[in-house]
Order: C-alpha cells, then sequence, then structure tokens
C-alpha cells in the first residue's frame, strides 16, 4: 500500500464514508518540492485542480511559491487560502471570470491567440492598474507521453494549447511566457522527451520569454523519481533560455498521503459475490470509470488472490456502479470498514451527489502525534444547496 502510514489507522475512528488525510505525510511531500525549488531555482506552485484540502493551505504556502487554477473559482481559492502567487489557465475565459481574475492573479495563460486577443480591452486596462500582471500562451508541442487519451492534452485533435502551425503571423507583444503540459502521474524521462520537443518546435519563441511553465503531471515525491535529472535539467533550461521556470505538480502534493474510509452494508449473492458498499465508483471514485483506474485496499487483493473474491460496487441506481473485483482472506461482514489506499489526490475533487448519495467526511489525521480531527461532514443542505 502507497500511504504506508495509515497500516496501523483505525477506520473506526471516523464516520464513513470519509477521506482521511496524514498531515505528516503532505508535508514529507512538501519538503521534497521545496528542495527542488530550492535547487533548481524553479518556483513550485501547488496545482488546486488536484488537491484543493484548504485546511493545509497555510502548511503548502510555507513551503511552495503559490497555486496554479484552471478557473475563477480555484484562483479565488489560492488567494484567499494559499498566499504567494496565483497563476490561471483556461481553455476559454468568460468575460466576466477573466474581468474578476485580472483584479488579482499574477500570471493569467490564454489557451488561444483569439482569446488574447479578443480580451485586450480588459488586459490593458488591467495592466494599468496592476503593471505587475504577467500574461502567458499555452503550447501544444504535439508531443504525446500519456497512454490513455482522455488524460493526454497532445492527443490528436486536442483543444488544449496551440500548436506551432498557430504561430504564423502572430504578435507576441504583451506575452512574457509559455506554457505547456502534457504530463499525468509520470517520472522525469518523459518531461526530457518534452523538453526536445518544445526546444525543437519552439526554440525561436522561448528566447523572446522571461518565464516558462512546464505544467504539471510531475511525480516529483514517487519513491522512483528522478529527482537529481530534474533539478539539473531545470536549470539548464532556465541559463539556455535566461528564464523563470515554473512546476505545477498537484498529485506530488499528495501522493500517498490518504485514504478513503468505507463500511460494507451488504453482502448479496448475483452469479458472484457481491459487496455493496457506502462509497461509490460514481459519485466518489470516478477515476475508476473514466480512466479506468483500480484503486488498492488494504488487506485486499486481486481476484481470487485470496480465498473471497467479491464485486465491490456502491448504493447508486447506476449499474455501472462498480469499483472492481478484489479477494480477502476471511467473508467480509456488515459493518465492516475498508480503507481505499491513496484517495486523497484527484478523488476528494471530483465527488459528486449523483442519487443523493452524501459525500465524504474529510478528516486530518497527523500520524506523527496520532492527532484526528474530522474537519468536515456534510449532508442534505450541501446536496440541497446545489440544486434549485
Amino acid at each position: 500500500m502507497k500511504s504506508s502510514s495509515f497500516h496501523h489507522f483505525d477506520p473506526t475512528r471516523v464516520p464513513s464514508p470519509c477521506f482521511v488525510v496524514d498531515v505528516a505525510a503532505v508535508e514529507e511531500n512538501l519538503k521534497i518540492l521545496r528542495r527542488v525549488q530550492d535547487e533548481s531555482g524553479a518556483k513550485v506552485l501547488a496545482a488546486l485542480k488536484a488537491f484543493s484540502l484548504w485546511k493545509l493551505g497555510p502548511l503548502t504556502a510555507s513551503y511552495l511559491s503559490g497555486t496554479c487554477a484552471s478557473g475563477l473559482h480555484e484562483a479565488l481559492l489560492g488567494r484567499d487560502e494559499y498566499g504567494g502567487e496565483v497563476h490561471v489557465y483556461s481553455a476559454a475565459f468568460t468575460e466576466a471570470d477573466l474581468r474578476e481574475i485580472l483584479t488579482f492573479a499574477h500570471h493569467v495563460v490564454f489557451n488561444s491567440f483569439a482569446q488574447w486577443q479578443r480580451f485586450q480591452p480588459l488586459i490593458q486596462e488591467a495592466k494599468k492598474q496592476r503593471p505587475q500582471l504577467h500574461f502567458g500562451l499555452r503550447i501544444n508541442p504535439e508531443h504525446s507521453e500519456g497512454s490513455v487519451p482522455l488524460y493526454d492534452p497532445c492527443a490528436p485533435c486536442s483543444r488544449l494549447g496551440i500548436p506551432l502551425s498557430e504561430f504564423d503571423g502572430q504578435s507576441l507583444e504583451g506575452i512574457s511566457g509559455l506554457h505547456f503540459h502534457t504530463l499525468c502521474e509520470q517520472d522525469f524521462l518523459p518531461l526530457e522527451r518534452t523538453l526536445k520537443a518544445v526546444e525543437e518546435k519552439f526554440g525561436d519563441y522561448l528566447h523572446q520569454m522571461e518565464w516558462v511553465n512546464f505544467g504539471g503531471g510531475h511525480h516529483i515525491t514517487r519513491e522512483d523519481y528522478q529527482v537529481e535529472q530534474l533539478i539539473g535539467a531545470v536549470r539548464a533550461f532556465s541559463a539556455k533560455y535566461n528564464v523563470q521556470v515554473y512546476l505545477e505538480p498537484g498529485e506530488a502534493v499528495a501522493i500517498h498521503t490518504g485514504v478513503l474510509v468505507s463500511e460494507v452494508l451488504d453482502t448479496p449473492f448475483s452469479t458472484m459475490p457481491q459487496a455493496i458498499l457506502d462509497t461509490s465508483a460514481t459519485c466518489h471514485m470516478p477515476d475508476t470509470l473514466e480512466m479506468p483506474y483500480r484503486a488498492g485496499i488494504f488487506a485486499a487483493g486481486q481476484p481470487a488472490e485470496f480465498a473471497h473474491t467479491y464485486r465491490l460496487g456502491g448504493m447508486t441506481c447506476l449499474a455501472g456502479d462498480v469499483i472492481g473485483d478484489y479477494s480477502f482472506a476471511e467473508p467480509l461482514q456488515i459493518g465492516q470498514r475498508l480503507m481505499f489506499d491513496d484517495m486523497a489526490h484527484y478523488t476528494m475533487v471530483k465527488t459528486s451527489t449523483f442519487n443523493g448519495i452524501g459525500l465524504p467526511s474529510i478528516a486530518l489525521w497527523d500520524s506523527r502525534s496520532d492527532e484526528l480531527e474530522v474537519i468536515r461532514q456534510f449532508g442534505y443542505e450541501d446536496f440541497r444547496g446545489r440544486l434549485s
């Protein structure tokens, strides 16, 4: 199990379902990211799209340079709860959102020349009020490193980023940086290949920039990540082009730091043993359906690895609300607690209330002191408040 500090955590200490995040594990990740920042000269930003547990905003801010956001609301959260620099990119901005973003963001990155040009009146007015504002463009190096098209920003016909062909005849006046993002849960070697593609295609433009953002998807805090190589590559790139490099890890802040506690509600039989949980793939773990992705469970194995195999599913009416098939050494019991591994990143930010299913509670646990606090519980009003 990746969230190793939870091997001795008692899941009955929290309500079910519940996300439990180990503050100590988060801080260990932040220390590694801070080392990369200090030794490479890069500025590291926490990507809120992956991990938005803002109760840990002050802790994150004490190690990193700021946050990056995919729209207005994430940007406001970064400003209000984290501090530091606020960087915002969107596939397309609405005028109302951009007008507000321009009042507080530090970097605003556009996805097309059309949006950059359309909003020039707003941009120029904002620059008068805040001369320190920086603007950038997201580029598409058309270099795929992802194996799942759904998560590959450089897949054919991607709407994310501007390909080199669209730069012909365009003015870069007012643009101080470029942004690219090609990775998803990957180590240094895919980044190394990406940098080569970016330099080959956009090298002439890089010399005109003040900063370059390498995007996210860097699993920097993973045990086997080549941290030294990353530090060297950032330093070399910065020196070659005389730019400030930014990194935007999201998962790297939170990998191996949290679990999702779930309870067995029923164990019916339909062709094979089933187990219905108070945790739903549809509502609480959508990546198990989208990727597809198999979540680990403490003390469970692959089908038939142990004596008792079950198909685990949620409470919703969706036939496909299936988490997967798992085996256990002993038969599952009604009321038994299970812990899904490595659930802090992305899972928490993707939850929904389909069928009116309740959102998991959120708890902070510190494995150093064993201090535990349930910081948020959700109920009917949270479901009702989304609708009208």
